[in-house]
């Protein structure tokens, strides 16, 4: 290749097509995705890879499935060397113990071929409406071992040279609530794929298959060199910060602490989470997939945002997770609501990088992404799963007050209109507001979270709700002052009121309602 093919600019105008070619990927699944976790809630994530498994590209979508999807892809080759994949072929997985985050998440890989050599990889992550398990939506916030979740898929060979593996989607069908939105929700991922592995041929058509991977690999490179620097910039030393959540969902009245050690040494970053808790009975337990994602989303926000997004900027990165913790645990321990301790966890890093950068780190956030899945059958005895996505405020900072009622740092999912939840569930939604007074004070205040209260039309439901900060308040920094923690509680249809510790699986029926305000984030230096 000569050495004019890899002038600053060609490189650059490489960058933003690959992250176009993500951007499309991602587009594809929300519009084609026919479940509302997705198509109104954006949850799913695109990335493309080197052949090794090394990152190009990610899509502005979740960091939390951006951040899973890079050992789900490596575990899928291991498993099906690149070398022996052909055009057409279909890769997936969901197995939490095997490379995955949780069950609903599930992986699809398509290889990029220029002739008959591999140059790339096209992947998706999709949260699909149901997989299985104690209860629909497959989080069940009292599962005790990974069983209780719903299907584990392992590495899988979906689809042969084009032909998918009927006897796979059989199992599968026979395993899960809502087959038919899930068989369309993998055919979105799977169209979403395709283009990728399409859009990545047409470069290397256009500019051979040799020099784009030049360019490809100069861009990890130079991701490599600027996060090194950016670290370098920061002050040596190691900074630890605690929290807890609330509880693991079976012991409700048992916190469960989290305690991350970050530590600047020149040019590389440590974070050791030695000190969290041991793995606990319920769901909350992090397999690593998820833990990483909460440390890469911690590392890009304290790097900045102008250093190429790829697998280059997570290599001065080292994470160290005691085996049978919370954030590595030991099959079958639970783990379907990761979420909310990723969430936790990864206020806990940026808590501590901001003793060494106060002005770049913003006050906690909420650090809920309260999931709510209402699941059981219409009028018509057609079964139904709907699951919510509720945000928090994000924190104060430096730069102004936070956001009300947004989805912070992983969880960058979208709130879904109430209208959209009354057509796919028999629910009528009767309040959605901004829950005010729930941030913390502030010379930049904290935002609010966010109040909905539903209504059951028709019953009996199952409800899962997986909420978080109901017992612990977000902090403030510099100053500031703590958001307000969360409430949530069941208004019978009888009068009765029933109080929610945080998490909670149970039944409703018609004439219930739910009632629930998520917490406010910290406010951000002392109120003038």
């Amino acid at each position: 290749m000569t050495a004019h093919r890899l002038d600053p600019a060609s490189i650059e105008i490489i960058r933003r097509r690959l992250d176009a070619i993500a951007e499309e990927m991602q587009a594809i699944m929300l519009r084609s995705a026919v479940s509302p976790i997705v198509r109104e809630a954006n949850d799913a994530s695109a990335s493309l890879f080197l052949p090794d498994g090394t990152v190009l590209a990610q899509s502005n979508s979740l960091p939390l499935l951006l951040g899973c999807l890079v050992p789900a892809v490596g575990r899928l080759i291991r498993e099906f060397p690149v070398a022996a994949m052909r055009p057409g072929d279909i890769y997936l997985m969901n197995d939490p113990y095997d490379g995955g985050t949780h069950i609903p998440d599930v992986s699809l890989l398509v290889p990029v071929f220029a002739g008959e050599e591999v140059i790339a990889l096209s992947a998706t992550i999709l949260h699909h409406q149901d997989m299985g398990g104690l209860t629909p939506g497959s989080v069940p916030t009292s599962a005790t071992e990974i069983f209780h979740e719903g299907l584990r898929l392992p590495p899988l060979q979906l689809a042969r040279e084009g032909v998918v593996d009927a006897q796979i989607m059989r199992i599968i069908s026979r395993n899960i609530r809502t087959f038919d939105a899930f068989e369309w929700d993998l055919n979105a991922q799977i169209s979403a794929c395709r283009t990728g592995a399409a859009r990545l041929a047409e470069l290397a058509a256009k500019h051979g298959a040799a020099p784009l991977t030049a360019m490809l690999r100069e861009l990890v490179r130079q991701a490599e060199m600027a996060t090194r620097a950016a670290i370098a910039a920061l002050p040596d030393g190691t900074w630890v910060y605690e929290d807890q959540l609330d509880n693991d969902g079976v012991e409700l009245d048992r916190p469960v602490p989290l305690r991350v050690a970050v530590t600047v040494a020149g040019d590389s970053l440590t974070i050791d989470f030695t000190g969290t808790s041991p793995q606990v009975r319920g769901p909350v337990n992090a397999a690593p997939a998820g833990v990483m994602a909460g440390a890469f989303f911690a590392l890009r926000a304290v790097t900045g945002p102008d250093i190429p997004n790829n697998g280059g900027c997570f290599r001065p990165l080292r994470l160290v997770l005691p085996e049978g913790s919370l954030v590595n645990p030991r099959m079958p321990a639970a783990v379907n609501a990761r979420t909310a301790t990723v969430k936790v966890l990864t206020n806990a890093i940026l808590g501590a990088l901001a003793a060494a950068a106060p002005e770049r780190i913003p006050a906690p956030n909420a650090a809920v992404s309260c999931i709510v899945s209402f699941g059981g059958r219409r009028a018509d005895g057609s079964p139904y799963v709907v699951t919510e996505v509720v945000a928090g405020g994000s924190g104060g900072s430096a730069f102004g007050p936070g956001v009300n009622g947004i989805s912070t740092d992983v969880s960058n999912t979208m709130n879904q209109p109430a209208e959209m939840l009354e057509s796919d569930a028999p629910l009528r939604v009767h309040r959605v507001a901004v829950r005010r007074g729930s941030g913390g004070a502030g010379r930049h205040p904290g935002g609010c979270g966010i109040l909905r209260e539903y209504e059951v039309l028709h019953g009996p439901l199952t409800l899962s709700f997986r909420g978080e900060r109901h017992l612990t308040a977000p902090r403030g920094a510099l100053g500031g002052g703590p958001g307000r923690v969360a409430e949530a509680y069941i208004l019978r249809r009888d009068g009765g009121r029933e109080e929610i510790r945080s998490k909670l699986s149970t039944v409703l029926h018609t004439g219930d309602r739910l009632v629930m305000g998520t917490a406010g984030a910290g406010g951000w230096g002392a109120p003038p």
